[in-house]
């Protein structure tokens, strides 16, 4: 009876399948859920979006089972993630190993991918010294996903214990204040105030940091990602989604009817005004009306957000303008 054989679905190909539902799995409760609920609230899309993202060793993808049940029994999207037990050990390792792991964490909320050593993990093995261990640690109990020799958050559902990790701990020095700050980013954009904007991401530039090394727009983005991480509360963000005649940024999708939706672009070493002539030529305000024959997925007031820095002078621009109404296009 001491001769256990521990299956993982990171590293065992054998059994991986069963870890979650697979998406033809998912498909079948979605139908029986519509044909069964009296006013279903929940899209197949916001479901995926939620709790997908999950790989097996076999390159399935799944989804967390407990919470799609729970979602789709309550008729509500929402975390279902419960947080005993393991979990909290774990992170009580990442908050005594916040020097090795800040700027992972930093990047992977801003949804990067994070190159790592899978190495097999225990259930019953609770003493984590390195980040390897620890991020192995993280995928065996469904915290990160683990693909093609890279660790990453893989839904919104996890993305909320991120951000919640992020928003509360102090210990994570310059990444905390700056997750602090994004509370100030969103009304400052929401508000038209360029300023406010400039000035918030002068600080995020001037944290000693190396993922703030400005070389590219990838570290921009990440920035940017986490200056505006307080809008996940308020906002679906979609990163380099296919919109109009291009890929757009970011598209920041309202969660409540009514409020504002924006896009946002980036450039370096270039102008804001540029990013907004992009969004307006490419025209990705059409994303908001969803697929030929769709139900539009937002009418409202649309802002574009044009964001650039200059790698010379250091200096950051904004610029917001109004897009038309896009019941202009109906």
């Amino acid at each position: 009876m001491n001769m256990f054989v521990e299956y993982d679905m990171a590293t065992r190909v054998k059994f991986g399948e069963y870890f979650g539902f697979l998406e033809r799995e998912v498909d079948q409760l979605y139908e029986i859920y519509v044909s069964k609920t009296l006013n279903p609230r929940i899209t197949r899309e916001k479901l995926a979006f939620w709790y997908d993202g999950y790989h097996t060793a076999a390159g399935d993808r799944i989804y967390n089972p407990r919470s799609v049940v729970c979602a789709l029994s309550d008729n509500q999207i929402r975390s279902y993630w419960t947080g005993s037990g393991p979990y909290d050990e774990i992170f009580y390792y990442i908050r005594n190993n916040i020097e090795d792991v800040r700027d992972d964490l930093a990047l992977m909320v801003s949804g990067e991918r994070i190159d790592i050593k899978l190495q097999g993990y225990a259930a019953t093995d609770m003493q984590l010294y390195t980040k390897d261990q620890i991020y192995s640690a993280m995928v065996v109990y469904g915290l990160l996903t683990y693909e093609n020799g890279a660790v990453f958050v893989p839904n919104r559902e996890l993305m909320d214990k991120f951000d919640e990790l992020l928003l509360t701990n102090y210990n994570l020095g310059y990444i905390y204040n700056l997750a602090k700050e994004s509370e100030k980013m969103l009304k400052a954009t929401l508000a038209g105030d360029t300023r406010t904007m400039c000035k918030i991401l002068k600080f995020a530039h001037d944290t000693e940091s190396p993922i703030f090394s400005y070389n590219s727009e990838i570290e921009l983005s990440a920035v940017v990602n986490l200056v505006y991480l307080a809008a996940r509360n308020k906002y679906r963000v979609e990163r380099e989604e296919k919109a109009g005649e291009g890929y757009v940024d970011f598209i920041f999708y309202p969660e409540r009817r009514g409020a504002d939706a924006f896009i946002l672009e980036l450039k370096t070493d270039s102008k804001p005004e540029e990013a907004i002539r992009q969004i307006k030529n490419k025209n990705y305000a059409l994303r908001f009306l969803g697929k030929m024959g769709e139900t539009p997925k937002y009418t409202g007031r649309i802002l574009a957000v044009g964001i650039s820095y200059n790698r010379k002078t250091k200096e950051h621009s904004c610029k917001i303008e109004d897009l038309v109404n896009l019941t202009g296009y109906l």
